[in-house]
């Protein structure tokens, strides 16, 4: 699933295209793309269509496109909220290019500056979404999201925390928040109501570079822990970033249908008996819920356990 560094690099090449664009027309080829739209097909293209785009925001792993209200000025009142889900794509094509594979919605848009162009919603898997959806106001009146200077929140995405990249996340509250979490620290990491944007892949590489082991109580971590934790998070997301995401298969691009090569960067996540690039011993799995843990089991040393 697409990660907060995959859903940015997103969001920042909409973010040209469609900020201040207007919505000449909409067509829903696939009403699965609509899961989380109160409203058919139908509906969604006819609110859609005349409406203007005002930003492209971010908060973990959703994207919000707020829209200018449609009478009088103010803030957005409603905005087309998307999540990628395990295979979603959203692509930037030229006005009456081929459809996609597994194009689900595409999106025509005329920019001020830039001229016409379509956003494309593929999603190979169906477990993305679109939806407009109701903007509330944010509980700390900080801007909703990356992105937007707005201080507001799509109501489905209000339960989500911000992450570690938003000027707004408190540091203070998230070491208070660990330090109440009797649970494994890495099911916290990915937590999305605790800290959001931090899946499997960068919790593993977030986790191996503070040298923390994954099943550590959160509670059992000393502030100095958490402090380099939430230091090794920030780092790792900010390299993946840089490098434009992780990409294992063609599922994951950006909206230019590019793939990111952070893949080439993992230090444990998917390097199962491969040496640690610290210490040299293997790189072991264990089984995590429903996923994959990777870490070396010399340099995150397990908890601790009482003696009977």
């Amino acid at each position: 699933m697409p990660e907060l560094p995959e859903v940015e690099v997103v969001r920042a090449g909409l973010a040209p295209a469609v900020t201040g664009a207007t919505v000449l027309g909409v067509s829903v080829l696939d009403e699965r793309a609509l899961t989380r739209h109160e409203g058919g097909g139908v509906q969604f293209e006819a609110a859609l269509t005349g409406r203007v785009i005002r930003s492209a925001a971010r908060r973990g792993k959703f994207l919000w496109l707020p829209l200018e209200p449609t009478s009088g000025d103010g803030a957005p009142t409603d905005a087309v909220v998307g999540h990628l889900g395990m295979s979603g794509q959203l692509l930037l094509r030229v006005p009456g290019a081929a459809p996609e594979r597994h194009e689900r919605v595409r999106i025509d848009l005329v920019h001020p500056e830039h001229g016409e162009v379509s956003a494309v919603f593929a999603d190979q898997r169906t477990f993305g979404s679109l939806a407009i959806d109701e903007l509330i106001p944010t509980g700390d009146g900080a801007p909703g999201g990356w992105g937007s200077d707005e201080a507001s929140v799509p109501r489905q995405v209000a339960h989500i925390a911000r992450d570690p990249l938003d000027p707004a996340f408190s540091d203070a509250g998230f070491r208070r928040t660990l330090a109440r979490k009797g649970s494994a620290v890495k099911r916290v990491l990915l937590d999305q109501t605790v800290v959001s944007g931090v899946g499997n892949i960068y919790a593993d590489e977030s986790l191996w570079a503070a040298r923390i082991h994954p099943e550590t109580p959160a509670a059992a971590l000393s502030t100095r822990a958490v402090n380099r934790l939430l230091h090794e998070v920030r780092h790792v997301l900010e390299k993946a970033l840089a490098e434009g995401g992780t990409s294992f298969d063609a599922q994951y691009v950006n909206v230019n249908g590019q793939a990111g090569y952070f893949a080439h960067s993992l230090n444990a996540y998917g390097r199962t008996g491969e040496p640690c690039p610290r210490c040299g011993r293997p790189i072991v799995r264990v089984s995590f819920t429903n996923r994959s843990s990777h870490f070396c089991p010399h340099c995150q040393r397990g908890p601790r356990h009482p003696s009977p």
